[in-house]
């Protein structure tokens, strides 16, 4: 049992809602920022007690600030705890927030958990967490459920939104006009998927350099044991079968076992 479980199963103070296993996930990815002079906001105060969790768990350094659309929700604040009331579906709220707090270390999206208040909130507050910054946002499960806008597959869920970030996160390696580098790419180290949450962590990534070192002593299996004209064949039915590869994927057909 980590400090954050140990706090909620203890928690005498201000109502804390929260799925279990979330815990875990938290205290991996948030651990390295206990102490320091950090900037977090949650989005959805609900009725306060997870910004005292954190207010306790990061330490007095921490600015903690949350946002909902509730305004009987400013009872909350105390020291170290400030919140701003408006929708995190509202695009132009949102940007006032930018103007208004300082970047954030944390982001936590634990808000109304509709597709759209999800998306808006990803495309608008993204950029402005910190290059080496966590965006976590939770309760994903709603992707699934009818009433929050979700469906398995279902275009447009947050869940097939974000399966995107895949593609991008490994735009580096695309020889496709399709899928280029973007500012996402270069500024997210790490994607993580968990039960019902998505955890992003953001560090300034340059294009990787690929290098080798040591001696080759091992022979080619592809020809290692052929001598001739039976080696030319199989080098050549190796650079046949590469570009078949490529020509059945810039015309996107499928292709079966991967290979030909």
């Amino acid at each position: 049992m980590n400090d954050l479980e140990n706090y909620f199963n203890t928690n005498k103070k201000r109502v804390i809602d929260k799925w279990s296993h979330y815990f875990e996930v938290y205290d991996r990815h948030f651990s390295k920022y206990r102490g320091k002079e950090i900037v977090l906001l949650e989005i959805g105060t609900f009725q306060g007690g997870s910004l005292q969790m954190w207010k306790q768990y990061f330490g007095d350094k921490a600015k903690i600030y949350g946002i909902d659309i509730n305004p009987n929700c400013k009872q909350v604040e105390e020291e170290n705890i400030k919140i701003m009331i408006g929708s995190q579906s509202d695009r132009d709220f949102l940007k006032n927030v930018v103007k208004e707090l300082p970047p954030f270390d944390i982001l936590i999206d634990d808000g109304g958990h509709t597709m759209l208040q999800q998306i808006v909130t990803f495309e608008e507050l993204f950029g402005h967490v910190k290059p080496d910054g966590v965006y976590l946002c939770e309760d994903l499960h709603t992707s699934y459920w009818r009433q929050y806008g979700g469906g398995h597959k279902r275009k447009g869920t947050f869940i097939e939104y974000s399966k995107d970030f895949i593609d991008k996160l490994n735009a580096y390696h695309s020889t496709e006009e399709s899928l280029p580098a973007s500012s996402f790419t270069s500024s997210v180290s790490s994607i993580h998927y968990y039960d019902s949450i998505l955890v992003i962590e953001k560090r300034p990534t340059p294009k990787p350099i690929r290098s080798q070192t040591g001696t080759i002593t091992i022979p080619d299996m592809q020809t290692a044991e052929l001598k001739g004209f039976d080696k030319f064949k199989a080098r050549r039915k190796y650079k046949l079968s590469l570009e078949m590869n490529k020509l059945t994927s810039f015309f996107k057909l499928p292709w079966k076992n991967g290979d030909f």
